[in-house]
């Protein structure tokens, strides 16, 4: 295979992510360097790409053998009135992940957003519901496993989709009873088919070693966490990697805190793109799934423009460098 077959999708069995050109000859490097006792593989994806290419067509295989979209569009407290916009818009220009969660209380109207538009003359290019990838969270953790299983039922039933694709954990509160038996009832939630992966979020290396060590009969496919150039959480994605879970980046525009920061600004120059393009493209070349939140038309479709160009590795140590663990919302990571 040469470069210009594009796409590639390392094996669940180490980081599950689509590289592309000269990223795979990087990750083979890695791997080689890193991972000898790991039996890698390749699988060729989307190979009409360009060789530097990243697009809302990327997809990653998750540990649980499902394709998600690389990039996704984050609901993250959006109104039900946006999420009713935001979401066709998302379609029509090409996004197939939305990212709503128990908290959000945009459920309904995610799902609603998603039927809608999959039976309208909008839907031009025939997409089916197996098509696009939606997740939700479980607000609370519960040592009651009837009242996890009931609170997923109920997610189920408020986005009307038939299933959800991902359901997480959204934090690890609740103490390590709750959590573990919270886990249990998604892994049976997808033995059931309710739930087709399943992930935790805001889970610290201590609450992933901890549910790891459990032995648990499904192991999480995503922990979705705060990342961006000035919140890198490297302690995190390494014990992720360790245990082949892929890591969704939210904030990954660092809730535009940051997007006068000379160095963003001078290489967002440099790369003729957006500072939010650029933050986006360094989330992609690290093998983060990114989930950029916009309920404007025109920025959602510009925030993904990303496939133009790649960032030198020089570059991209420039931006680890600004690493200042910036939280812009919450971090439960720490949680006991």
């Amino acid at each position: 295979m040469t470069a210009s077959y594009s796409s590639w999708i390392l094996s669940p069995h180490i980081d599950q992510y689509i590289f592309t050109g000269s990223e795979s000859q990087r990750l083979r490097a890695s791997i080689d360097g890193q991972h000898k006792n790991h039996s890698a593989y390749f699988e060729l994806h989307n190979s009409k790409m360009g060789s530097n290419s990243f697009s809302l067509a990327s997809k990653v295989k998750l540990p649980s053998g499902h394709l998600i979209p690389q990039i996704q569009l984050g609901l993250y407290m959006m109104s039900g009135r946006e999420v009713l916009s935001a979401v066709p818009w998302g379609l029509a220009a090409g996004y197939r992940g939305f990212d709503s969660a128990q908290m959000y209380h945009n459920e309904t109207e995610a799902g609603k957003a998603i039927r809608t538009f999959l039976s309208s003359p909008d839907n031009s290019e025939g997409l089916k519901r197996e098509d696009i990838w939606y997740t939700s969270k479980l607000a609370s953790n519960s040592e009651s496993y009837t009242a996890v299983r009931r609170s997923i039922k109920k997610s189920v039933d408020a986005c009307g989709l038939g299933y959800i694709d991902l359901f997480l954990l959204h934090s690890p509160y609740g103490g390590s009873e709750a959590r573990l038996t919270s886990w249990r009832a998604v892994e049976d939630a997808i033995t059931d088919g309710e739930v087709r992966s399943g992930g935790v979020s805001n889970f610290g290396v201590r609450h992933i070693e901890e549910l790891m060590a459990s032995n648990p009969r499904i192991k999480p496919s995503i922990n979705q966490i705060e990342v961006h150039p000035f919140n890198t959480q490297e302690d995190i994605r390494e014990v992720c990697k360790k245990h082949g879970i892929v890591i969704e980046a939210y904030g990954p525009l660092a809730r535009a805190m940051r997007m006068k920061n000379a160095t963003i600004v001078a290489l967002a120059k440099k790369y003729s793109c957006t500072p939010a393009q650029l933050m986006v493209r360094w989330s992609l070349q690290h093998g983060l799934v990114p989930l950029p939140k916009s309920a404007r038309k025109e920025r959602l479709i510009d925030n993904v423009k990303v496939g133009g160009f790649e960032i030198s590795d020089e570059d991209m140590s420039k931006m680890d460098g600004l690493d200042e663990h910036l939280v812009t919302d919450w971090d439960p990571t720490d949680a006991p």
